[in-house]
């Protein structure tokens, strides 16, 4: 990236804030008054009525800018020793912190955490009053098979919704992936099937209060839904520093989503703020750049105010399994600081260097799961990535530091990922590859991988 482009990059992202850092938040972000003030805190010294809110311009609904996803929520071992169940009272524990600390949007699907998600969504909520959150989930018909697309399959997704999340009414419901499988899968999910429809109509009814998407995939899609006679409440797009100008695969770049979404007034709900936790794990070198500017932030500090800066995103998603993540982040919106042009200046530097490194584009999102052959995908993504991350992917032999860089790869590689998951039982049968948002080629992916630790096994040259 160079100088001149760089400078470009900026001035778009100053000019979506509006007239920039210089505009209080109230004014700039349509805050509520409390939101700004220094106001009470728990014992832990967390503000409890600090939280920067949005408000939505169909509805008036007054939303935290920090949203709550849940596609992650914390797992424990089943009592009987029978695989992995859903740790509710961890959940429970996050939900009250979250709630306690003015977090008021909540994101699943029924496609969560194996189908699991909502169920354990709907535990959580139903100990609090009703007008105390938003809940979100999805139409997530995505296989494509009759018994999943159908019309009558897809209304059954939709009343399970309901009856996991033990509520009678969806605040916000979104088409899930819309793009993924381009027009001929949307035409086939949402309209030859009526449930766009019937999702009107619900709307109607009351019982969807919100209707809106979500997007991965052919652009084509979503510039089809914004061009049709509906008024959409929201919608749902991958938006993160590097994915603003610069993004992968299938996803398109967020400077142009969210500006289609400015222009047809669409409330935007922002994902992967984090690129799957890739901007939380900066190298050494980045986090320098970043801490010549704020020495106190964390890097996914950083990736969070500049997902929330822009004044017409309703609320930024973080898929929070840890107690220590939700607590930052709630700092982090409490209320919001708003990047300014010197520090859009340093995450340009980021961006070229992040640009320049080996990573893998995998936000672990968990599409391609479960593979049919049992690997782990995600997982061995994550540990290559750390590595990169880190700096500490060997490229030869004779690195500096050979002998533990190599010893800590691969003791971490086996903790990390049993070893019938790892990628050298990858058969490359293709069947990830139509799953996968970030279009990353993951066949030839764990083989790269899988030939670096053998590599490393075999103490060989490189």
């Amino acid at each position: 990236m160079n100088t001149k482009n760089k400078d470009i990059n900026r001035r778009r992202f100053l000019k979506v804030l509006g007239t920039g850092a210089a505009v209080s938040g109230a004014a700039l972000y349509g805050c509520d008054s409390n939101s700004l003030r220094s106001a009470g805190k728990n014992g832990s010294g967390q503000p409890t009525s600090e939280m920067t809110y949005r408000y939505n311009p169909h509805t008036g609904d007054k939303v935290s800018l920090l949203g709550y996803g849940c596609m992650r929520w914390p797992l424990r071992q089943r009592t009987d020793g029978n695989g992995e169940e859903i740790d509710q009272d961890a959940v429970n524990d996050l939900v009250d912190y979250a709630i306690a600390h003015g977090v008021n949007y909540f994101d699943t699907s029924p496609v969560y955490v194996r189908g699991w998600s909502e169920k354990a969504t709907g535990i959580a909520l139903k100990r609090h009053p009703r007008e105390k959150f938003f809940i979100a989930t999805k139409m997530s018909n995505f296989a494509d098979t009759p018994d999943v697309r159908g019309r009558e399959p897809s209304i059954a997704l939709y009343h399970n919704s309901l009856k996991d999340l033990q509520v009678d009414y969806i605040d916000y419901y979104l088409l899930h992936g819309i793009g993924m499988g381009g027009m001929e899968a949307f035409q086939s999910r949402f309209i030859d099937n009526g449930i766009l429809e019937l999702l009107l109509s619900e709307r109607k009814a009351g019982r969807i209060r919100n209707p809106g998407f979500s997007y991965h995939g052919d652009i084509a899609v979503f510039d089809h839904l914004l061009s049709l006679d509906i008024q959409w409440d929201f919608a749902q797009i991958q938006l993160n520093y590097i994915d603003w100008e610069n993004a992968t695969g299938r996803e398109t770049n967020a400077v142009y989503l969210y500006g289609e979404l400015v222009k047809h007034n669409v409330p935007a709900v922002i994902m992967e703020p984090l690129l799957g936790g890739r901007l939380a794990r900066l190298n050494q070198h980045a986090l320098t750049i970043l801490r010549a500017e704020r020495p106190e932030d964390s890097a996914a500090t950083w990736a969070f105010r500049y997902a929330g800066s822009p004044e017409h995103i309703l609320t930024v998603l973080s898929g929070m399994v840890y107690m220590e993540h939700l607590q930052e982040n709630v700092r982090t919106y409490s209320p919001l600081v708003p990047v300014n042009e010197k520090e859009l200046e340093a995450l340009g530097e980021v961006t070229e260097l992040m640009l320049r490194s080996d990573y893998i584009p995998c936000t672990e999102c968990q599409y391609c799961m479960p593979c049919e052959y049992g690997l782990d995908i995600p997982a061995v993504f994550a540990r290559y990535n750390r590595c990169v991350s880190a700096g500490s992917v060997l490229k030869s032999s004779q690195d500096e530091n050979y002998r533990k860089a190599r010893r800590e790869f691969l003791v971490g590689y086996d903790r990390s990922v049993p070893k019938l998951r790892q990628a050298d039982h990858c058969i490359g049968c293709d069947l990830c590859l139509s799953k996968c948002p970030q279009r990353i080629e993951i066949p030839k992916e764990m083989q790269r991988i899988n030939r670096y630790v053998e590599l490393l096994k075999q103490e060989l040259t490189f």
